[in-house]
């Protein structure tokens, strides 16, 4: 027994043995110390007015508000998303059962026959038979305990891929959330640009109207011809169509944020209200920033962290593994005996085991397992780039919008003058009606531009803010970051 229990203390002692493979340095990337685009980018003081955790608070809608604070509960791909974090911690925790022994009780009744032979039972076994040499009866109860022990570090690395894994599946939650986050804002915002366009479409039609009105009286009174009267009924005919075919792309818009929150579409409607023209000043930040905000980036970055880790599992199967196992237990021919000292028996012992040709099979393990880190590194950089590009993309986006915006207002405020001129000189009669449908056309596709701008800047303002991280943080995988390397 005392030996035994040394064999034990030796082997605890073995289990904290060298780890072998590359221990994980985060890969470098190259990052600028500013971003292009926002070297004339004016944020508002202070630069903390955005909120970070319900950032699209930010766009002052209390609609926008309660709907999007309802896509972390019900929408379907946060919810896989979700799925998948428990699904990775419950792998961590398989992982981490290989540090500690695997223990299993054994209870048997058999009976069978054999030769004569002396009775009673034996020391190990617990086999007898009965002088007579009629059937025997063999009951057995044990416990078997194996432990491998982790002496090159293959459990410890395997834990550590395991748990970089389940970091990159909180990240991709996150991913999840955002971008169901963002996809919602950007439709209700465009929705309501939508509802901007067919209120624009409808009060041109009423305008229209009463041109066509005019006409008619012009034509009562040997003024004007037919053919303006024709043409101002096609007008605004024309118009009306463009207002029932703009609820198309509205229908759609509430279709999707109904399905963005989990619901029928039937079940789901949102009444057209006046658009809030509300722009958020969107600090940028510096782009490193970037590799802590976005969850994608830390996502692809953990990713990579569990591929190194298994390099250096795949490295361990080239030592030898030592298990050790135990077994204790009772075997009798009688049930009365079967807990009495004669029926009781052990066995302590180690086992030592080296592959000798395996006709280079973990060297290909390892060369695939360094290939993978390789990739998740290419990964990890492009995401890191496709960040940027992002950030980018949309800091021009506003900005050059921005401007055009101030543009088109003026060019909407000419085309409103110009239509108001030409009026006149039509009731004047000393313009004809075609050349009233060239402005008030010019005025129409000037003030729908307009608004098509309108929900450019919308769409990009939330895009930038998705590409900045939205409220996500790398803290918030902190908890299984933190975790316990039990054995390392």
């Amino acid at each position: 027994m005392h030996r035994a229990r040394a064999v034990l203390l030796g082997a605890a002692l073995l289990a904290g043995g060298c780890t072998v493979g590359p221990d994980y340095v985060r890969p470098a990337v190259e990052t600028p110390a500013a971003f292009k685009e926002a070297q004339n980018w004016k944020v508002a003081q202070p630069r903390d007015n955005l909120p970070r955790d319900r950032w699209w608070e930010a766009f002052g809608d209390s609609m926008l508000n309660d709907l999007v604070a309802q896509v972390e509960i019900n929408n379907q791909n946060v919810k896989f998303a979700e799925a998948n974090v428990r699904q990775a911690r419950a792998l961590t925790d398989q992982a981490r059962s290989a540090f500690f022994p695997t223990v299993t009780g054994n209870a048997s009744a058999t009976r069978a026959g054999g030769q004569r032979g002396s009775s009673g039972n034996t020391g190990n076994s617990g086999v007898g038979s009965s002088g007579g040499g009629g059937p025997a009866n063999l009951y057995n109860l044990s416990l078997d305990a194996t432990w491998e022990l982790d002496l090159w570090g293959r459990v410890r690395r395997n834990v550590e891929s395991s748990e970089a894994a389940a970091q990159a599946s909180v990240a991709d939650l996150g991913g999840a959330t955002l971008s169901a986050q963002a996809l919602l804002a950007q439709d209700y915002l465009l929705l309501r640009v939508q509802d901007a366009d067919i209120d624009l479409l409808n009060s041109t039609a009423a305008a229209y109207e009463k041109s066509l009105q005019l006409t008619r009286n012009q034509y009562a009174a040997g003024v004007a011809g037919r053919s303006d009267v024709v043409l101002a009924e096609t007008q605004l005919k024309s118009t009306q169509a463009q207002a029932i075919n703009a609820g198309v792309q509205r229908a759609a818009l509430e279709h999707a944020i109904a399905v963005l929150m989990g619901k029928p579409p039937a079940e789901f409607s949102i009444a057209p209200e006046p658009l809030k023209r509300n722009f958020p000043d969107i600090p940028p930040g510096m782009p490193s920033d970037l590799l802590e905000r976005r969850p994608d980036i830390a996502a692809a970055e953990r990713r990579a962290a569990a591929a190194n880790a298994q390099i250096g599992v795949a490295e361990a199967a080239f030592f030898p593994t030592v298990t050790l196992s135990a077994t204790g237990g009772f075997a009798s021919t009688a049930v009365s005996n079967l807990f009495s000292a004669p029926a009781r028996y052990w066995s302590v012992g180690a086992a030592l085991a080296q592959t000798l040709f395996d006709a280079g099979l973990r060297q290909a393990q390892t060369a695939q397992a360094i290939a993978a880190y390789d990739a998740n590194v290419a990964t990890y950089r492009q995401t890191v780039l496709g960040g940027f590009q992002e950030v980018e993309d949309n800091l021009a986006a506003l900005r050059l919008l921005e401007q055009e915006a101030a543009v088109q207002d003026e060019a909407v405020k000419a085309a409103r003058e110009s239509v108001t001129i030409t009026m006149n000189q039509y009731r004047a009669g000393t313009a004809n009606y075609i050349a009233v449908v060239v402005v008030q056309a010019a005025l129409l596709n000037n003030e729908r531009a307009a608004v098509t701008i309108l929900g450019q800047r919308y769409a990009a303002s939330v895009a930038l803010i998705k590409a900045l991280g939205g409220g996500w943080s790398l803290k918030e995988a902190a908890p299984q970051t933190a975790s316990s390397k039990t054995g390392s």
